[in-house]
C-alpha cells in the first residue's frame, strides 16, 4: 500500500449486507473459465484471499475438494458463510476471519490462492512471497478483476446509465474530495503494479483470459444504493448520523435521474490472470 495510509479493520465495516446486491457481478463463463484453466478436478485446495462475501470462493467450490476463504471483515465472513449454505456448498468451504498478513496461519499447502480485486489492500511486501511458498509444486495464483482496458456505455439501452459521476460528488460532499478509507484517507488510490511484485516474488505471468461482457443489466434504484454502500469510500459508517441523510439525498438524486426507478448499463468483461510459480 502506499506510505500514507495503514489497514483498519473499519475499511469496510457496514458494506458486506449490501454486496451481493449491489456489487455488478463477474462476467458470465468467468468461474467455467478458471476451473478449466486449472483443470480443476474437486480434489484440489483453493484459498480465497480477501474472500468478501464468498464471491469466488462459494462460485468455485463445486470444482474444489476444499475452498478455504479468509477476509479481515466480520461481516464479509458471515456473508460467506450465508452464501455457502445457500448454494449448498458448506461441506467443502471454510471461512476465517484474518488479514492476508497473517498467513500462512497454519492452513497448509493449497493448489490455487485466488484474488478477486483484493490484492491492492495488502502488504505487498510480504504477502506474495507468502503466498508462494503455501502453494504446492505447480500451484497457481489467480486475479480475477473487471477489465480496466474497456470502454463501455448504456448507448441504445432502455433506461438511463446510473449517474455514477454525480453519486460520486455527493459522497465528497458528505465525506470531503478526498478519498476516504476506513479511519483515514488515500489520496493517491491503490496501487496497480501487480506484475512487478508479483514477478519479485517468484511468479511467472500473467496468462491472461479475458471473459467478454456486453450484456445488458437492469438496475434498481435499491442495487444502485446498495452498490454505494458496499464501497469503501462510501462505507455506512463514514457518515455518521448523516448516513439517513445521505441515503435520502442519494435516492432523489436517482429519481431525478430515472423517475422508473431503472437504470441500465452493460455487464463488464473479466479478466483472469494466472500467474505461476519459477524457481527461484
Amino acid at each position: 500500500m502506499t506510505a500514507d495510509w495503514q489497514w483498519d479493520e473499519t475499511l469496510f465495516e457496514g458494506t458486506a449486507v449490501y454486496y451481493r446486491r449491489g456489487r455488478i457481478p463477474y462476467a458470465p463463463g468467468t468461474i467455467e473459465v478458471i476451473a478449466r484453466v486449472l483443470e480443476a478436478d474437486g480434489t484440489q485446495r483453493l484459498l480465497d484471499v480477501g474472500c468478501g462475501p464468498g464471491t469466488i470462493g462459494v462460485a468455485l467450490a463445486p470444482f474444489f475438494g476444499e475452498v478455504v476463504g479468509i477476509d479481515a471483515d466480520a461481516g464479509m465472513i458471515a456473508e460467506a458463510a450465508l452464501w455457502a449454505d445457500g448454494a449448498g456448498v458448506t461441506d467443502r468451504t471454510r471461512w476465517l476471519r484474518m488479514r492476508a498478513e497473517e498467513l500462512p496461519a497454519g492452513l497448509g499447502e493449497f493448489d490455487v490462492v485466488a484474488f478477486g480485486q483484493s490484492f491492492h489492500w495488502m502488504d505487498r511486501a510480504t504477502v506474495p512471497a507468502t503466498i508462494r511458498a503455501m502453494l504446492r509444486p505447480g500451484g497457481a495464483l489467480v486475479h480475477v478483476a473487471d477489465w480496466k482496458a474497456e470502454m463501455r456505455t448504456a448507448e441504445g439501452l432502455p433506461h438511463p446509465a446510473p449517474p455514477y459521476a454525480a453519486v460520486d460528488e455527493l459522497v465528497k460532499r458528505y465525506l470531503g474530495p478526498t478519498r476516504r478509507a476506513g479511519r483515514g484517507t488515500l489520496p493517491h488510490g491503490t496501487p496497480g503494479d501487480e506484475a512487478e511484485v508479483l514477478a519479485r516474488a517468484g511468479f511467472d505471468g500473467p496468462d491472461q483470459h479475458i471473459v467478454r461482457g456486453g450484456q445488458h443489466l437492469v438496475r434498481t434504484e435499491d442495487d444502485v444504493v446498495a452498490g454505494t454502500f458496499s464501497m469503501s469510500y462510501a462505507a455506512p459508517h463514514l457518515f455518521g448520523p448523516r448516513s439517513d441523510e445521505f441515503e435520502a439525498e442519494l435516492r432523489q438524486l436517482l429519481r431525478e435521474e430515472s423517475p422508473t426507478g431503472l437504470f441500465s448499463e452493460r455487464q463488464p468483461s473479466t479478466e483472469v490472470r494466472i500467474w505461476y510459480q519459477f524457481h527461484i
